[in-house]
């Protein structure tokens, strides 16, 4: 019997970390950490860190599996079926070749319940384990800690969305709100004549954290510059914002 723990970890603060992921983390019998080439490697250290730091933690037990990346030349959504697909292989030949039964641990940035596929990938395992999920800080917690804002106004709704949802079917109606995340293009710049205000941050809640907030059209170029500088140095960027309509 193969139990599954989906661990959020937050933005790979180790003080995020919650005693119950702690608790988690220290008793699986396996702990899968994915690795995303020579790029990505300080993801990885970071998850190899939080394990070494929590008491318990047998590290003889951590494994590491390699990625499989998304095929370009596939339509979106079809794109993200098979990537899925070949990652629920990758999962299923690493625990086989591991343990029989016990717990396995996988340390998910954020949370497993927001924007992150590891739910689905987890239903495609066969047998289907038992699943068990460990909430952990969203990189939108963080961004408006960071910022020290409310993510709604009073009385009013919010919208999560993405930068693809926001580039091909602009504002969403009926809010005043939106957090964008998963945007690799900088889709704020689609907003022509937007009267509003931006609160975005890169690497949110980690040592190497940028924060930049004002009126849109008179950040949005500083954003964008500062976006591409942050990946070309760490060779990897996550970032998050939040946009507000001024009256």
């Amino acid at each position: 019997m193969i139990e599954l723990l989906l661990i959020g970890i937050g933005t790979g603060n180790p003080d995020h970390i919650t005693r119950q992921a702690e608790k988690a983390i220290a008793s699986a019998d396996l702990i899968m950490i994915p690795t995303k080439g020579d790029n990505k490697a300080d993801l990885a250290d970071l998850r190899h860190d939080i394990c070494a730091q929590i008491a318990g933690v047998d590290l003889s037990r951590v494994v590491e599996f390699e990625l499989p990346v998304r095929d370009p030349a596939i339509p979106y959504v079809d794109r993200v079926h098979h990537w899925h697909d070949a990652i629920a292989d990758v999962w299923q030949a690493t625990i086989q070749g591991n343990i029989k039964t016990g717990k396995v641990a996988l340390l998910i940035w954020g949370d497993p319940s927001l924007y992150d596929s590891s739910l689905r990938i987890a239903s495609r395992l066969n047998p289907v384990p038992k699943i068990s999920v460990l909430p952990g800080l969203t990189s939108l917690q963080v961004l408006t800690a960071a910022h020290a804002i409310p993510i709604n106004e009073l009385a009013r709704p919010f919208v999560v969305t993405t930068g693809r949802q926001l580039r091909d079917n602009g504002w969403p109606t009926g809010v005043d709100t939106v957090a964008v995340m998963l945007d690799g293009e900088c889709s704020f710049q689609s907003l022509e004549n937007q009267n509003c205000q931006i609160y975005w941050g890169a690497y949110v809640g980690m040592k190497e954290e940028i924060l930049i907030q004002g009126p849109l059209d008179q950040v949005t170029d500083q954003i964008v510059e500062t976006r591409a500088k942050a990946r070309e140095n760490h060779g990897w960027i996550m970032d998050i914002y939040v946009l507000k309509l001024l009256d």
